[in-house]
């Protein structure tokens, strides 16, 4: 669709735009941002298109508040179409406070139609709206102003390439009658842990390895007090710590500051305020009782019965894939097929659309009811019930 320019940096031109697209069946939006140097994404751009009418909406104008862009995105009967949302959707829940309703995610959408696991946008744009993306302004800093007319227009590309991408994808998924699973796919987008960090739980998005369970407390200790300290002064937390500092601290353990003579990623000029809060926090994570440090689950050594039943289930798992053209990955991941060889049933392989597809064959082999043959001509396996 093709849409004219529309930059908007007055509350008026914001609120005349979103009463034009409000009554739509539906609206793409995209976001500008950076946040390389700051702990909250900041938002530079919004980018909205509904039917003839996009444009690009500058949220560092003085003269802009966002609640109209709010107000279409809480909009129950209005549509939100974005690509790959979750960045997207975490900025305007920290803005408003609420996630956005209603919403459509071209990558889970095309995920179902043969386009693969995670696809990206710039391919959807060559093989659906048949174009080449400009990548010349793929870098740009989207907080300097003014904005060139050519930076503009990629923004805003953004928007109306995707609302060709959407129709296509709707039209396909109503045809095949997977409506029901991309909605399945979307309930994940509206759990508000995805978009806030809880400081005692972001030692979790570290990669520490193998530790034991008192060294997990310090980490846990040391990555809470780093996220508390780096979204109260706004940067990013490997300017409070680097992730490698905080996993050696925490598998070293010091308690003074001869201790860190011997660590190698340690700063020897950090300051003396921060070397207190790094002790404090080991020393509180050492005073925990024990059955208070963190507890990763034993992994068992998988026996070599269920390591030949998940072989076989990943051959069942190719060819539903290749029969249904979803990505393997997308249906179930190798710790959900190691769980139904071992007997579990709270697995997502057992449920919803992903049952339908591979989860009753997959229980069938199990139980030793599904038989495997090779058609010779066609050198295809094929997996029946007897």
């Amino acid at each position: 669709m093709m849409c004219g320019m529309n930059f908007i940096t007055t509350q008026l031109e914001l609120e005349k735009f979103c009463s034009q697209v409000k009554d739509g069946a539906y609206v793409t939006v995209d976001t500008e941002f950076i946040r390389d140097k700051t702990y909250f994404p900041k938002l530079c751009l919004v980018q909205i298109a509904g039917g003839e009418n996009a444009a690009v909406i500058d949220p560092l104008s003085a003269d802009i508040n966002l609640e109209p862009i709010f107000y279409l995105l809480k909009k129950p009967d209005l549509i939100k179409v974005f690509h790959a949302c979750r960045q997207d959707i975490e900025i305007f829940y920290l803005l408003a406070g609420e996630i956005p309703v209603n919403i459509f995610d071209t990558q889970i959408a095309a995920s179902m139609c043969g386009y693969g696991e995670s696809v990206s946008y710039e391919t959807l744009v060559n093989k659906i709206v048949g174009q080449e993306l400009d990548k010349s302004s793929r870098f740009t800093d989207w907080s300097a102003r003014p904005l060139s007319e050519k930076q503009l227009a990629y923004a805003l590309s953004d928007v109306t390439h995707l609302q060709t991408i959407y129709e296509f994808l709707k039209d396909k998924i109503e045809q095949a009658g997977r409506s029901s699973w991309v909605l399945e796919e979307h309930v994940q987008i509206y759990n508000p842990t995805l978009y806030q960090i809880e400081p005692h739980n972001a030692w979790k998005r570290l990669k520490y390895g193998t530790m034991r369970p008192k060294h997990l407390a310090v980490l846990r200790e040391l990555a809470g007090w780093r996220e508390i300290e780096a979204r109260k002064n706004d940067v990013p937390r490997n300017r409070i710590l680097k992730d490698e500092l905080l996993v050696e601290l925490a598998s070293a353990i010091p308690r003074k500051a001869s201790d860190l003579t011997r660590m190698r990623n340690v700063d020897k000029n950090i300051p003396k305020n921060k070397l207190e809060d790094i002790f404090a926090c080991i020393e509180r994570a050492l005073a925990l009782p024990q059955t208070d440090w963190p507890q990763l689950p034993k992994h068992r050594k998988t026996s070599e019965n269920v390591t030949s039943v998940v072989a076989m289930l990943q051959l069942l798992l190719k060819v539903k894939s290749d029969i249904h053209g979803v990505a393997a990955p997308i249906i179930a991941a190798k710790e959900d097929l190691e769980a139904v060889a071992l007997g579990k049933t709270e697995t997502i392989i057992l449920q919803g659309w992903r049952y339908d597809v591979f989860g009753r064959k997959a229980k069938l082999l199990i139980e030793g009811k599904l038989k495997m043959s090779l058609n010779t001509k066609t050198k295809q396996v094929i997996f029946e019930e007897f």
